[in-house]
């Protein structure tokens, strides 16, 4: 992961000294890489997910509940403090609503990747994963076979469109597999369909 970009990045600027002695070209260069700007929009995207995403106050609602309401049987016995035990030794409350907040609380429903495989030889072109959720939205880029190798590749980036604010397709990327279909052999529109 970070360790593996350090090391690219270390990489890089070790090519870049060599070209220029003041930095300032290595520098423009270094902050004008297509990796480094993706590598950025994804940390910008992860920062803005947690900083929205809502985590449980704690994962056992239902020990805290059953906590809760014998604290309340020592507490002085006003109608208040007579209801809100009712409410909370209730049914209803404790088998459907405790109960489905600690399932959901212990749940993790972070989209997971498929491990990369160890056998990757040192020569082997970098391949990107990426995961794009569309919401009824249209990807914004285009597709097309490449004249000479064949591969499908991504034409056109569209501005402003979900690939753009991504920062995670380009121009000219290969397209190796769709939601899980290898792409090898299709025409450009049977891609577009999966897409």
């Amino acid at each position: 992961g970070v360790s593996h970009i350090l090391t690219l990045v270390l990489q890089e600027l070790s090519l870049l000294c060599k070209r220029d002695v003041n930095g300032v070209g290595m520098l423009y260069d270094l902050l004008r890489s297509r990796w480094l700007q993706a590598l950025l929009k994804i940390y910008e995207c992860l920062q803005h997910y947690l900083g929205k995403r809502p985590a449980p106050v704690t994962l056992q609602a239902r020990a805290l509940s059953h906590e809760v309401v014998e604290l309340l049987r020592e507490a002085p016995q006003s109608g208040e403090i007579k209801e809100l035990r009712r409410l909370l030794r209730s049914p209803h409350f404790k088998a459907a609503l405790l109960s489905a907040h600690d399932t959901v609380a212990q749940k993790d429903f972070e989209p997971t990747l498929p491990p990369l495989p160890d056998n990757i030889p040192e020569n082997e072109e970098a391949m990107r994963i990426v995961c794009l959720v569309k919401n009824n939205q249209p990807l914004g880029a285009t597709i097309k076979r490449h004249e000479i190798t064949g591969d499908i590749t991504v034409a056109r980036v569209i501005h402003g469109g979900l690939a753009d604010r991504s920062g995670l397709l380009y121009a000219g990327d290969k397209l190796v597999e769709v939601n899980g279909v290898p792409v090898e052999g299709l025409e450009p529109e049977q891609v577009i369909n999966i897409l």
